[in-house]
């Protein structure tokens, strides 16, 4: 999979996607990060990617011109590619965005900096995304977050190809505790559930624990989940259960 990130600042991009499981993903080829500098399309002698907003306020915004251009020439490079923009006032980005996005051969990133961008750069993008109501200083760092999503979801990526699938939000619930060895530490024990070897058994136990943490930590998720039939005989199993006993 290709990432294509428009940016006025493309070294922020070396460290993160250096290490790690992204940055191995990279040397294997699975995916490929380029960045491209807005400052390549600007014209005149100072490159000048940024002016004052008409009508007055504080703050620079990003011209049209250079994102223009440069989404010309992205999208004859990346013909299928959706373009996205990186605004708080995009569509909240999520774990099913990323399944969907995942799916495509390629995305282009455009990142906005400073007091925001002309409101005619929306007319040149497929979809706009954001991480949350705040605001950052640029699209950069949420470019990241959501390419680091998106990546990981790409086959091959993972070490374990059922990582992924297990994942809060995977299932629109929140993920199950984990454990690993010692099987006791500071007074604390692993579930005798998961040392009994009987995989139903922990299945179910599980599936208890994403659905007694996911209405107990987030009630909004919980709402909108649709239970299933297994999911109601779970719960009148552990209805007056402690999420943390075993099943």
């Amino acid at each position: 999979m290709q990432f294509d990130v428009l940016t006025l600042f493309p070294h922020m991009f070396d460290s993160p996607f250096a290490d790690s499981i992204v940055g191995r993903a990279c040397q294997q080829g699975r995916i490929q990060l380029h960045t491209h500098p807005l400052r390549d399309w600007a014209e005149g002698r100072h490159q000048v990617t940024d002016d004052q907003p008409y009508g007055g306020g504080g703050g620079m915004i990003l011209k049209p011109e250079p994102v223009w251009r440069a989404l010309q020439d992205l999208r004859r490079l990346r013909p299928a590619a959706p373009v996205l923009l990186l605004t708080p006032q995009g569509q909240r980005f999520d774990q099913r965005q990323a399944e969907k996005l995942a799916r495509y051969a390629g995305l282009i990133f455009v990142c906005g900096r400073y007091e925001g961008f002309d409101e005619r750069i929306r007319g040149y993008v497929d979809a706009e995304y954001s991480l949350g109501d705040f605001v950052l200083t640029g699209g950069e760092l949420a470019a990241m977050v959501m390419i680091d999503a998106i990546a990981r979801l790409v086959p091959g990526v993972l070490g374990n190809s059922g990582s992924a699938a297990g994942d809060s939000f995977s299932d629109g619930l929140l993920e199950f505790p984990q454990y690993t060895r010692p099987v006791e530490y500071a007074g604390q024990r692993v579930p005798e559930v998961l040392l009994s070897g009987d995989h139903a058994r922990i299945a179910d136990w599980r599936r208890w624990q994403q659905l007694c943490r996911t209405r107990q930590r987030r009630p909004d998720l919980w709402q909108n989940h649709a239970l299933s039939e297994q999911d109601r005989r779970l719960l009148q199993r552990f209805v007056d259960s402690d999420p943390q006993a075993d099943a």
